[in-house]
Parts: structure tokens; C-alpha cells; sequence
């Protein structure tokens, strides 16, 4: 314990720090992070076959650097895909003695599960208002965290889902949804008061972030546990002391980030970029 409250002490100004600077320095950090979390995907799902990694990296860095342009481009993102797995299926037939259409699937989906998803704290800072919401994601990814701690070591005596996450109860997971979302809606009550924003509602979209993002906060982190004991590991990585790699870290921001985002569009009257 005492190790990771070091290692969060350290991290959290570093975070603040490239959250708030936004623009490139934001986007060089959300590209390393994803990088990062590829390779610890890459290692425990098919740990020998470098060419496949190689290209997916490679299509990584292309999506980072034009990410304004492959994601608000009329069909560029349609065509970035399409190349992508066209790519990844003809070195499978041509390393075809090295590899396999599995393996290609998952050099596919390791790129959008720790690098495209992760993208969305990007987006998300650079949309309408970003400024002030990017900071959703994390209240509810690690507020949900939080609270479904201490509701489950106090209350918890229904298991949620034993075979995954022995520890998880019923009553910590009601629990983190229900601090998450007092706690978004707090946050929203802030913004309103102190800042005058047009075409959106604050306390609605606050609230249906802090609810469904740390829903979806706590499906990632179950989905990440699903994949360890697939693999047979116990974390992704070592990166970071007492918590393990980027994807043991970010497990939960992972889905957390796309709700935010896709709520955001839905619910804020202005365009983005």
C-alpha cells in the first residue's frame, strides 16, 4: 500500500501537468502512455512475433500524430481502419509460417483497446469545453476506485464476480457508482457556479458521466482481469511500483474516457476543434 501512494504522489503532478498543458505536450504524453500499453498488450498475448508489433506501432504513431484529421475527416478513419487490417491480414499470409490470423486479430484489437481508446483523454481536452470535463474522466474512473474500496471492505458480503476479481463485492460496486456520481455532480455544481458556459447542461452531463463512466469504469477493470487470467499473468507490467503497467493503471480510464467523450457530443451544442 505504502508503495503505491508513493508512486501516486509522484504520477499525479505529472498528470495535472499534461492534462492541463493540453495540445502537443498532451498528445505526446497520451501517445507514449498507448505505446507503452500496446507493448505490455503485445507481450502477454504474443510475446514473439515483433513483425506484428512493428506495424501495429507504426499505425499507432500514424493515428496519434493526424488525429484531428483521421477522426473529424469525412472517411479518413473509415480508411485508416480498412488499411490497417488490410496490412495486418497480408503479413499474415505472408509470414503465414511465423504467425496466424489470431495472432493478426489481436495485433488489430491491442491497438484500439490500449492505444485508440486512451486517444479519447486526447480528444476530450481538445473538444468544446474540454478544459473543464476532462477532468469527468478521472472523477469517475477514481472516484468509482475509491468508493467501491471502502464500500466493499465496510459493506461488502455478496461477491460480484469471484471467478475474476475475488475481492469485488456487489455492495463495492454499487458503492463506487454511487460516489463517482455525487462526486461528477459536485464537480458540476462547481462549474456551473463559477463558470458560464453556453449550449450545455452541466449537472446532466456531470451526472450521466459520473454514472455510466464509472459503470464502465469497473467493466474495464474486470475486462483487464479477464485477460491476465487468460494469459496466466498477474499484471500487465512493472512500470509503475505497487500498481503494475499502464494498462493495470488505466484499466478503468480506458472505457471511462470514450463515454465521456461520445456524451459530450451528444450534449454540448458546438462544434469540435
Amino acid at each position: 500500500m505504502k508503495t503505491r501512494i508513493i508512486s501516486a504522489v509522484v504520477l499525479l503532478p505529472l498528470l495535472i501537468y499534461f492534462v492541463v498543458s493540453g495540445g502537443l505536450w498532451l498528445k505526446a504524453g497520451i501517445g507514449v502512455l498507448g505505446l507503452l500499453g500496446m507493448y505490455e498488450f503485445y507481450q502477454a498475448f504474443s510475446k514473439e512475433n515483433i513483425g506484428l508489433h512493428i506495424i501495429g506501432y507504426a499505425f499507432a504513431v500514424f493515428y496519434m500524430i493526424f488525429i484531428e484529421q483521421v477522426i473529424n475527416g469525412d472517411n479518413y478513419f473509415n480508411i485508416f481502419v480498412s488499411l490497417f487490417l488490410v496490412v495486418l491480414l497480408v503479413y499474415t499470409v505472408v509470414r503465414h509460417d511465423r504467425t496466424n490470423a489470431l495472432e493478426g486479430m489481436t495485433g488489430f484489437f491491442g491497438f484500439f483497446y490500449a492505444f485508440f481508446l486512451l486517444s479519447h483523454i486526447y480528444l476530450i481536452r481538445e473538444y468544446t469545453y474540454g478544459k473543464l470535463f476532462i477532468w469527468l474522466v478521472f472523477i469517475a474512473a477514481f472516484g468509482c476506485d475509491t468508493g467501491a474500496y471502502f464500500a466493499g471492505i465496510t459493506l461488502g458480503k455478496h461477491k460480484l464476480i469471484p471467478s475474476l476479481s475475488p475481492k469485488k463485492t456487489i455492495e463495492g460496486s454499487i458503492g463506487g457508482i454511487i460516489t463517482a456520481t455525487l462526486l461528477a455532480l459536485l464537480y458540476g455544481i462547481f462549474i456551473r457556479r463559477y463558470y458560464a458556459l453556453e449550449g450545455v447542461n452541466i449537472l446532466l452531463l456531470c451526472g450521466l458521466t459520473g454514472f455510466f463512466g464509472s459503470f464502465l469504469a469497473q467493466i474495464g477493470d474486470l475486462a483487464a482481469s479477464a485477460m491476465k487470467r487468460l494469459t496466466g499473468i498477474k499484471d500487465f507490467g512493472k512500470l509503475i511500483p505497487g500498481h503494475g503497467g499502464v494498462l493495470d493503471r488505466f484499466d478503468s480510464v480506458i472505457l471511462t474516457a470514450p463515454a465521456v467523450y461520445y456524451s459530450m457530443l451528444f450534449l454540448i451544442e458546438a462544434q469540435p476543434y
